[in-house]
Parts: structure tokens; C-alpha cells; sequence
């Protein structure tokens, strides 16, 4: 479940904006995909004691160890996305304010909650 929404101009890149959403977040680890590798994130998970479960970009050179297992339960994460992007109103963005486009998301992901509870 999305515990934090940050809307932002829709060319800026979602790694800009990671450091924003993980700050204040206890967790143990930040699973990510390669998108987020960077040393500025990595840096700032490990000083808050998170392990960084990022797979490396291929043109690291020095590649870094990650838990492969622990990467797979990624896949909830994208889920949710996908959940998300299944709602027309949210994929095509049709409200044109900020606070009415979260309201939409907050709303979506509380049905999908309600939905695995049930």
C-alpha cells in the first residue's frame, strides 16, 4: 500500500524525488529497481539503517551485492502501481488540480486495501 504520494512535474525523473519520499519512514530495507541507483540514495538509506536491496545499473564498475530474494517481493510494489494505473480518471490524470488527483489515489488505494482484505 502507498504510504506517501508527492505529485511532481510530469518529466521529472521519479529518482529526484526518492530521498523525499523515503525521509521519516522507519523500514529495515529499500527495495527498489535500477532506476534508483544512485549513490545519493543508497547513501542516505544506509545512514538511516536501511539495507539497500537496488540491483546495480550496468554501467556501475563496481557492481553491488543485493539480496535477489528479498528483490522479489518487488513485484508488490509494482502491483500497487498497477492497480493505481488500471483507474482511467488517475492513468489519464482527468482531475487537473493536485489536491483532487491525490484525493483519486488515496481513494483507489483504499478500495484496493478493502479489496484484500475481503
Amino acid at each position: 500500500m502507498p504510504v506517501r504520494i508527492l505529485v511532481t512535474a510530469g518529466t521529472r525523473a521519479d529518482c529526484k524525488e526518492a530521498i523525499a519520499l523515503i525521509d521519516g519512514i522507519a523500514a529495515e530495507f529499500l527495495l527498489a529497481d535500477r532506476g534508483y541507483d544512485t549513490n545519493e540514495i543508497a547513501g542516505y538509506a544506509l545512514g538511516r539503517g536501511m539495507q539497500v536491496v537496488i540491483p546495480s545499473k550496468k554501467n556501475r564498475i563496481v557492481q553491488r551485492k543485493y539480496d535477489k530474494h528479498l528483490y522479489k517481493i518487488r513485484h508488490l510494489v509494482e502491483n500497487a502501481f498497477l492497480h493505481l494505473k488500471r483507474w482511467r480518471a488517475i492513468a489519464t490524470r482527468y482531475a487537473k488540480n493536485t489536491t483532487s488527483f491525490v484525493a483519486a489515489v488515496q481513494i483507489r488505494a483504499i478500495v484496493l486495501w478493502a479489496t484484500l482484505l475481503a
